[in-house]
């Protein structure tokens, strides 16, 4: 059974509609039958080679606006936050007695310059997987300073050892979308209508992982792509751990019934909106994650749970107050503000959230996690 959505796009601009990547996605739903899943037409509208979001020049990151860029991360926002990250990954890598640390969608960057200043040579190698050719460029220009210690790869190694670190990774993730009419569920798919793209839904026996008392007109998310990046990082991994930091909730929390438009959204010239079939391929198109689905996932194929906490905590209990402190008796009141958002509550300190895990070591008492620990929520 097919649903149409009334909420169909509107159509785009002609100049829109004959871009190399809009011919591409037509292309991919004709191929399709003329229907392609949501999760698909994420994984061309934000990676596509060449053409997709992040495949392209763009600048995604940055401060502010005037920048060009469309969003700002934590590591852009500050530079005390990796200085603080890098007390946990410190305290991983002796830990784990790896001396490497790998970065999974490395951005601008930034984090990976904060880490390898704050980590001197306790780092013998700095591992980047990215699969943005484009990002790729940027980080070695930003990197030049530690050019010895630094490699990229785009894929996966077959075995790997050290400290994995992704920030604002999962959540970029292609995601499938559902929708429960009140009777049934339906998968959310693209198909071309109207002279651009619109929404459908198919029958589906795909189900959130968590029952719940759905409002008839859910649309929420699931999220097989990072749970199997998950699983492949714990067959590969021999010996190491690992910290995500990302926006996002445990199952209880993300499948609320109140949530009845679930998390996707979209970000262009730091503005939200929540369509993603609109400007195709200039913003970024985003869902929170579902952080009881990771640590399922995580602790099936082999990892151990360090901790779960929110990133104001994480930061705080490893020591960003004392940096903080530093920088008040400096008088670097623009530090000290910009420092601030990593910890209020309502800009990055509660949405974001950290979870760590390892494998093939003992767990051990991560400071990250020594307050605050919230893993008997996942």
């Amino acid at each position: 059974m097919t649903q149409q959505p009334a909420d169909a796009n509107p159509a785009p601009s002609v100049s829109a509609a004959a871009s190399p990547l809009m011919r591409l996605i037509r292309r991919a739903i004709e191929t399709a039958g003329g229907w392609l899943p949501f999760d698909r037409f994420m994984a061309l509208a934000l990676y596509a080679p060449g053409l997709g979001y992040y495949a392209r020049g763009s600048r995604q990151f940055g401060a502010m606006p005037a920048s060009g860029s469309d969003f700002v991360t934590a590591p852009e926002l500050s530079p005390l936050f990796g200085a603080t990250l890098a007390r946990q990954v410190r305290q991983a890598l002796d830990a784990t007695t790896t001396d490497e640390v790998w970065e999974f969608g490395a951005g601008s960057g930034a984090l990976a310059a904060q880490l390898l200043q704050a980590l001197g040579e306790r780092v013998r190698r700095y591992s980047i997987v990215d699969l943005s050719g484009s990002l790729r460029e940027r980080q070695r220009e930003r990197l030049a300073p530690f050019a010895a210690r630094v490699r990229w790869l785009d894929a996966l190694p077959d075995a790997m050892q050290g400290v994995i670190v992704g920030n604002e990774l999962l959540d970029a993730m292609p995601v499938q979308l559902l929708h429960w009419d009140g009777r049934r569920w339906f998968e959310r798919g693209v198909v071309i209508g109207g002279g651009g793209l619109a929404f459908a839904d198919h029958a589906t026996p795909l189900r959130p992982p968590r029952a719940a008392a759905f409002v008839p007109g859910t649309t929420t998310e699931i999220h097989p792509q990072a749970e199997a990046f998950v699983r492949t990082l714990a067959e590969r991994l021999e010996c190491g751990a690992a910290f995500f930091i990302d926006y996002g909730f445990p199952d209880a929390e993300y499948y609320l019934p109140e949530r009845v438009g679930g998390t996707l959204m979209c970000h262009r010239a730091h503005r939200a909106d929540t369509d993603p079939l609109a400007d195709i391929g200039d913003k970024d198109i985003t869902a929170h994650v579902n952080f009881s689905a990771i640590a399922l996932a995580a602790q099936d194929a082999g990892f151990e749970v360090l901790g779960y906490t929110s990133q104001a905590r994480l930061l705080l209990n490893c020591g960003l107050a004392t940096l903080m402190s530093d920088a008040q008796q400096r008088s670097d009141w623009p530090a000290l503000a910009a420092a601030q958002k990593l910890i209020a509550e309502h800009e990055m300190g509660e949405l974001f959230k950290v979870i760590g895990l390892v494998r093939g070591v003992a767990a051990f008492d991560a400071i990250g996690f020594a307050a605050g620990d919230r893993s008997h929520r996942l």
